[in-house]
């Protein structure tokens, strides 16, 4: 950390904890000399801020009429001075700057389980292979009912309470007591070191034609897609499809590293600046693994940060078409500060800019709901419908452009604007599909209903080709929606019933054969991977 940065960090913190003590002592301390206590106000000399915060942190300690947790009122005074600079400077608690740790860094110490919270129990939906709690005999589809003796049942507990009980030291061991069917047991499963990949999904999705999905950048992420790439090179891939739609970032260093894989030696990908970071560029290297081949690239409004400068280099460098919808628009780089309580600081110390010189951060001068909420205004202004795409355009900073390497005009200030665009079907996400998905009720429907019916499938392509939804199901889903408290208005079902249709498909397909099973199904009819395999046929003629 450089030392002139840090000298910040605890000016920051200084001007913290004076704002607290403001918010303790009042606008002004003009009755302090009355208090028979301290007899006079303290003159805090010129010893530095550093000394006049510990003082007035004492004083409030030692003084103030109530009992107070300085700790909470410190943390309240940093995010409010945080909420001043960018949107993507947060403090993390020591809870979440630990399992933002775990899920970056792609293992943490557990038992190996997915689940899901169905009528106040857990219901399992997946085990890892070869992991602790498979090596003890649990299977998908059971229930936990207690954790080490302590009912989870009935007492409605969120995940991170969950989270808290199953993982735990390398070699501990947690009890569970595990139904399955109308049978209880008792599992002792010792935790070990849990391993999880950054790649969701890799398969051929058609002859020659392979397929990967990344839903974010940590820190293996570009060693399993490497081992992702030489499985379907084997198997006779020549061109690639990346899916990176709802990948929220990451790691950049994972994403240099991935976009490395498809550039040539020297190529610019990225480069970061800021006021006290001087200009560093990021190239690619000798020994990409996919330099050759077609490339599509999928990004859709939830695509942010790194996962924008991988496809930022590809639609800059001319080494692949983008296809989808505007992108988030992250031009950001955070570095994090680790405080000796396990607490965290995610600062913003540089922008990064593509390959042709352009900033893809969108402004955040209205404040961070505005910014954040930036993305559902796409929804009700009409940007994600074929019809309305110069709105996206208008977002656009276009009093500067910026040049492909074939002269192509891009622009900066708003996302990434896709070579190819791919609006949503509006007419099947209605509010109904939304509280449907929102409430939960397409979850119930499959575990409550649909993995209890006699439908049998021997593998994902048998799921997708034969899963239907009957009279029977349908009016079962109308019982699960009114039972969240929603009406199913005959013309929105209408509408939605495709929608619903290819939803439970998937969440079916994933319940029985895993995230791959998944996303075969969520694609099969996919309009961006259609038009991506029209993109690969047209090269080849």
């Amino acid at each position: 950390m450089r030392a002139k940065t840090r000298r910040n960090i605890l000016i920051a913190a200084g001007y913290s904890a004076v704002l607290a003590a403001g918010l303790m002592l009042g606008p002004k301390l003009v009755r302090e000399n009355q208090n028979s206590k301290n007899g006079s106000f303290i003159s805090f000399g010129n010893s530095g801020r550093s000394a006049k915060v510990e003082q007035i942190i004492q004083i409030i300690n030692e003084n103030y009429v109530d009992s107070v947790k300085l700790d909470t009122v410190q943390d309240l005074a940093i995010q409010e001075i945080l909420k001043h600079l960018d949107p993507h400077s947060a403090y993390l608690a020591p809870e979440d700057a630990q399992l933002l740790a775990e899920d970056l860094e792609g293992n943490f110490n557990g038992i190996g389980i997915e689940y899901y919270m169905l009528n106040d129990t857990l219901l399992i939906t997946s085990v890892n292979p070869g992991g602790p709690a498979f090596r003890a005999g649990i299977q998908h589809g059971d229930r936990i009912l207690a954790i080490n003796k302590k009912s989870i049942a009935g007492i409605q507990i969120n995940t991170r309470k969950v989270i808290e009980q199953i993982r735990g030291r390398r070699g501990s061991s947690v009890e569970l007591l595990v139904k399955r069917d109308s049978i209880q047991k008792r599992y002792l499963v010792k935790r070990d070191r849990i391993q999880v990949s950054s790649i969701d999904a890799a398969y051929l999705i058609a002859d020659q034609h392979g397929y990967i999905k990344i839903s974010k950048f940590g820190s293996q992420t570009d060693e399993d897609f490497h081992s992702s790439l030489l499985k379907l090179k084997k198997q006779g891939m020549k061109n690639l499809i990346l899916d990176l739609r709802d990948n929220g970032g990451g790691y950049m260093s994972s994403a240099t590293a991935l976009a490395d894989e498809f550039l040539k030696d020297k190529e610019l990908i990225v480069y970061t600046e800021g006021l006290h970071e001087t200009r560093t560029d990021y190239y690619a290297g000798p020994a990409g693994e996919f330099e050759q081949g077609k490339l599509v690239v999928l990004i859709d409004e939830n695509t942010a940060s790194a996962s924008e400068i991988v496809a930022g280099a590809v639609q800059d460098l001319e080494r692949g078409t983008i296809i989808g919808r505007r992108s988030f628009g992250k031009g950001l780089v955070q570095e994090q500060f680790d405080f000796g309580d396990g607490s965290a600081l995610n600062l913003t110390i540089a922008r990064y800019y593509t390959a042709s010189g352009r900033s893809i951060q969108k402004s955040y001068k209205k404040g961070n709901d505005v910014y954040f909420n930036e993305v559902s205004e796409r929804y009700k202004n009409g940007e994600l419908s074929s019809e309305a795409r110069e709105i996206s355009d208008s977002v656009f900073i276009k009093s500067k452009t910026y040049t492909t390497r074939s002269g192509k005009v891009l622009y900066g200030g708003g996302g990434i604007m896709p070579d190819i665009y791919i609006p949503v079907d509006t007419s099947a996400h209605t509010e109904l599909f939304f509280s449907l998905s929102g409430k939960g009720v397409l979850n119930d429907m499959l575990y409550n209903y649909l993995v209890k019916s006699d439908r049998k499938y021997n593998n994902a392509e048998e799921l997708i080709k034969g899963f239907s939804l009957n009279v029977k199901d349908i009016n079962m889903l109308r019982k699960f929606a009114t039972s969240k408290k929603i009406g199913l208005k005959d013309n929105q079902l209408e509408f939605s019933l495709p929608l619903i249709r290819i939803q439970l498909r998937a969440l079916m397909a994933r319940y029985y054969f895993g995230d791959e099973g998944f996303y075969k199904a969520l694609n099969a009819g996919d309009r961006a991977i259609g038009r991506s395999l029209e993109v690969f046929r047209a090269s080849a003629n």
